[in-house]
């Protein structure tokens, strides 16, 4: 279904994609940015979007996706001074599910194990596993928010989890640094 099809005028489908998307679109900015900015990036990305609103997509996931798209795009654009490290980061602790945790103390291990892991990762990772994780993107809707085919957003997911799981894992250094530096280099 289409924000289009669903409302008889461009202000109606347009209040109807702000509606439904603005809390999702507000998380994913949270995650990867100052919270107090947060609301700022999306006021901004949909000004964007009331502009370039002919060119939404029809079907509302891909519509979703180009939104999300926006953002990033609107993010990037923000943080090209900072450290690229910093710019992709996604807050971990919130994540954290505290149900499969037997004690306070595991709790705490496990965030700063999946912390550390996290940092570790090459930034084309963090960003694959937030869509996939985070953001809870299909493979065909994250793959349009970076710009790549589905197939290769799958192939970079597959190793993002892959990398993921060698650091949680307690790989010995050098042999990790040899994996993480091969695979960043690939797509």
């Amino acid at each position: 279904m289409s924000y289009l099809s669903r409302a008889p005028d461009r202000e109606e489908a347009f209040r109807s994609m702000y509606q439904s998307a603005y809390p999702d679109l507000l998380g994913f900015v949270q995650r990867r940015t100052d919270a107090a900015n947060a609301e700022d990036v999306v006021a901004e990305a949909f000004l964007i979007v009331w502009r370039r609103f002919p060119e939404a997509p029809k079907h509302q996931d891909d519509a979703r996706a180009w939104l999300f798209g926006i953002t990033r795009n609107l993010m990037l654009n923000s943080r090209r001074g900072e450290q690229r490290r910093q710019a992709l980061g996604v807050r971990l602790a919130e994540a954290t599910d505290a149900s499969h945790v037997d004690s306070h103390a595991d709790l705490v291990s496990s965030r700063v194990d999946l912390g550390r892991a996290w940092a570790l990762l090459s930034e084309v990772h963090q960003e694959t596993l937030g869509l996939a994780v985070f953001e809870n993107l299909a493979a065909p809707q994250a793959a349009q928010v970076v710009g790549i085919s589905p197939v290769a957003f799958r192939l970079r997911l597959t190793r993002a989890r892959r990398a993921l799981r060698l650091l949680l894992d307690h790989v010995p250094q050098d042999e990790l640094r040899a994996t993480l530096s091969e695979k960043a280099r690939t797509p």
